[in-house]
């Protein structure tokens, strides 16, 4: 099993950097996730992929600043329960990692899923698990790190992960980053890989950006049941 949590280091200055970079990228984020999805005070929302982390300020951005907790359940592969003393009002729901989730189709009129993708598996396993966000929910907003960034923000290294994936992965070990050598943990996407992991003739969507230092940074796609 997957565990972050072992990455968050706030006295890392590295990690102090990105976490005030991501906390201004997720509030572009949740203003654009507001504005598309138009969520209501009826609105039901699954969350997946929360932390059970809470040192970091951008950590489940979405249950700090959404105005109507109580209509969110929160999934993650990770043991979250804490999360329901930190938001009273939302309830967790612990997922298996590549099962399908424990939801009924179109269950949720939402569904919000930050930087998740690229940690679910190889293309076939991410196409699941994107298969399954637009099974269980009405609209889909989610979130991934784009690959042609020239900064990979798990690793903090410039341009190595646009080499091939094996020779990236050869030089992520040689620098002792085994967790983010393995394609089960860091898979990075563009938006053309996106585009070709989306079932065909089933939903519109849309794909836009969101820009840090002025390029693009995270991938963001939108879809809606037709």
């Amino acid at each position: 099993m997957v565990e972050y949590n072992d990455y968050f280091q706030l006295k890392n200055p590295l990690t102090r950097w990105k976490s005030k970079v991501s906390y201004k990228a997720r509030q572009k984020m949740y203003a654009h996730f507001m504005d598309i999805t138009s969520p209501s005070e009826v609105s039901n929302l699954l969350d997946i992929g929360v932390t059970p982390d809470t040192s970091l300020p951008e950590s489940n951005f979405l249950e700090k600043w959404y105005p109507w907790t109580h209509n969110i359940i929160m999934t993650s592969v990770e043991d979250a329960t804490n999360l329901e003393i930190e938001f009273k009002r939302a309830k967790f729901v612990r997922t298996i990692p590549g099962a399908a989730f424990p939801f009924i189709d179109k269950q949720f009129d939402i569904v919000f899923c930050s930087a998740v993708l690229e940690h679910v598996g190889d293309y076939p396993a991410q196409a699941f698990f994107i298969h399954e966000c637009l099974r269980v929910g009405k609209k889909l907003y989610l979130t991934t790190p784009n690959k042609n960034f020239p900064i990979e923000m798990h690793t903090y290294l410039p341009l190595v992960h646009l080499l091939p994936r094996k020779i990236h992965q050869g030089i992520l070990r040689f620098l002792g980053m085994d967790f983010f050598a393995k394609t089960e943990n860091l898979n990075l996407l563009t938006s053309k890989n996106i585009k070709q992991l989306l079932p065909n003739n089933i939903y519109r969507y849309e794909i836009s950006y969101n820009k840090t230092f002025g390029l693009k940074s995270n991938i963001i796609l939108f879809a809606e049941n037709i």
